[in-house]
């Protein structure tokens, strides 16, 4: 019965993080359906704005928060809005790859990010990265060419993308860890979302792209966006308080085959002659990390 206890956490988070994974997949459908009559800056700025349903939720829900005395000022708020500008780069970037790439093949292609988190953690957090993350960069890396394939024919400047798209998820992950200890990720995430908001707002209003929503079932489409992709966001973080990082990690690669079925299920995609075999070697790659992170001596999550 002990052991069960124990181990029942643990269940708990994967469980609440496939969650998350699969809402987040769910999101980006929608996006793909919406994206033939509607720009990735207004998709995003609408994302956005329902999402902060959730997000408020989160953080009126959050113990830390609770017990810091409510506090909704950040003294760090420089740094706040650098990582709303990097999530608005992120999505915008994403979101428009979604619009124009197979689904499967965007989602993996994003799926890099935890080596972009490797690279940047050298220079903003001052990290040494050692020969097994060196060489699970490498793998990603090449993951990453096989699947764009820049010698085909079908390349194009879109596959790009979710690589923009995944370097700017991981400024904005690598950044998180600059804030104080004290400060609640409830706290932080709002903030993101917000600066997130402003910059999607900015984008819609200096590039003109804001196109009339045009039924009520869009305007329900969207709604389910935001709310997908803040109740993923609530799903990640709740995961992610239950037990280490580590632990977690290699199932948020369950994204792929979700992304694949519903790329299939609603789009009629079915992109093996893309994703193989470089979807191994990035999901390849960042297990490396993860591992070398359990491995990992100092207690330090990048150092080895």
């Amino acid at each position: 019965m002990n052991t069960l206890t124990q181990k029942s956490p643990l269940f708990n988070a994967i469980a609440i993080i496939l969650l998350a994974i699969f809402l987040f997949d769910v999101m980006g459908a929608i996006i793909k359906h919406l994206g033939a009559r509607y720009p990735a800056q207004q998709l995003s700025m609408l994302r956005n704005v329902f999402g902060l349903i959730p997000s408020v939720l989160v953080l009126f829900y959050s113990r830390d928060w609770r017990e810091a005395g409510r506090p909704v000022r950040l003294v760090q708020w420089k740094l706040a809005i650098a990582r709303g500008g990097f999530v608005t780069i992120a999505q915008f970037c994403f979101y428009l790859s979604l619009i124009h790439l197979e689904f499967a093949t965007a989602s993996t292609i994003a799926f890099s990010g935890a080596l972009f988190v490797t690279l940047l953690s050298i220079p903003i957090l001052g990290h040494r990265v050692g020969i097994w993350r060196w060489s699970a960069v490498g793998m990603g890396f090449v993951g990453i060419v096989l699947v764009m394939r820049p010698d085909t024919d079908s390349f194009n400047v879109y596959a790009l993308l979710p690589v923009c798209a995944a370097l700017g998820y991981a400024a904005s992950s690598v950044t998180a860890q600059l804030f104080d200890k004290s400060v609640s990720t409830a706290l932080i995430n709002l903030y993101a979302l917000a600066g997130a908001l402003t910059g999607a707002v900015v984008l819609v209003v200096f590039t003109g792209g804001y196109v009339e929503v045009a039924t009520y079932q869009d305007w329900l489409w969207l709604l389910a966006m935001g709310v997908a992709g803040g109740s993923a966001v609530f799903c990640l973080v709740t995961a992610y308080r239950l037990t280490a990082p580590s632990n977690l990690a290699p199932f948020e690669y369950f994204s792929i085959p979700f992304a694949f079925f519903l790329g299939w299920m609603f789009f009629d995609e079915s992109p093996f002659h893309r994703l193989i075999p470089g979807v191994f070697l990035i999901i390849g790659g960042g297990l490396l990390i993860v591992w070398r992170q359990r491995k990992a001596k100092t207690g330090d999550p990048l150092y080895d």
